[in-house]
């Protein structure tokens, strides 16, 4: 890894598993860092621990409830407002909600929080990373993407729900994302790189119900630790190996083909295109 001293580093849903790990890991790199959470008491006190354990002062926190877009444009606004560069922009933030549920502003949960909320906050930070170029952003995904294709007409699972295929489905858009966003922003030195951190053992899928039950106890015993999961998110935001690499799926810090339906650039591009309108 390369030190990170004198860049800037936002990290999203940095307060707990593969977020705190994947903060941690920025800020032992002499990073301006700064973490974005929904709790104040309990973000403030995460960035308080990161600054003991890490020996790095450079940490700050903003807060933000990032299902939601008024949120996410507050997020950006507050952020701008304390500088005019960003070097890194970590989209980690993510759900798996048991039952369909619908936001303030009508978004089904899953959609908004995993998809919509990183498509505009990106858009709305992309001048900051322009002028901190070059620059990198890396956006969470999951091979859960590999078991579900995307039905255009019911992009927020109106007609049928099931809390993993919503998921798998936001899995699979954060790469059509990062896959568009790679072409639009390649001649302003600005890559884009998408990532599975693996399955990993942490209160993410710690939900209440049978499902919620069975499935923590199957990742407590068969998954990897968050620190582990926080490897390839690191590895993209500081490794010299991937300069200038973009549009490109990770896992374990290696490139590796995602998906048939993940490589469809016509999907991409229409994904965005919905993205625009729904963000206006």
């Amino acid at each position: 890894m390369s030190e990170l001293k004198g860049k800037t580093v936002l990290v999203t849903g940095a307060t707990a598993g593969i977020g705190l790990e994947t903060a941690l890991g920025i800020a032992k790199l002499g990073a301006h860092l700064v973490i974005v959470g929904r709790n104040a008491q309990k973000t403030k006190r995460v960035c308080d621990e990161l600054k003991a354990t890490s020996g790095n002062q450079q940490l700050e926190f903003l807060l933000a409830d990032l299902s939601l877009l008024s949120g996410v444009r507050t997020l950006a606004e507050e952020f701008l407002g304390r500088t005019s560069k960003l070097h890194v922009l970590i989209n980690n933030v993510g759900a798996i909600n048991l039952k369909r549920e619908v936001t303030a502003e009508g978004l089904e949960l899953t959609f908004a929080m995993n998809h919509l909320g990183p498509f505009l906050l990106t858009k709305l930070l992309l001048p900051a990373l322009e002028k901190a170029a070059p620059s990198r952003i890396v956006n969470v995904s999951s091979d859960a993407h590999r078991s579900v294709g995307l039905d255009f007409d019911d992009l927020q699972s109106e007609r049928s729900y099931s809390s993993f295929g919503a998921y798998a489905r936001s899995k699979l858009m954060n790469i059509l994302f990062t896959r568009e966003l790679a072409r639009r922003v390649a001649s302003k030195r600005i890559t884009a790189n998408a990532l599975h951190p693996g399955m990993v053992a942490s209160d993410f899928i710690n939900k209440p119900g049978a499902f919620g039950k069975v499935a923590n106890a199957f990742v407590s015993v068969f998954g990897i630790s968050p620190e582990k999961g926080a490897r390839t998110s690191i590895f993209l935001a500081a490794s010299p190996e991937v300069e200038g690499l973009t549009g490109r799926y990770f896992t374990k810090s290696k490139a590796v083909l995602p998906s048939r339906r993940a490589q469809d650039d016509e999907a991409a591009k229409r994904l965005w295109e919905l993205s625009e309108s729904l963000t206006r």
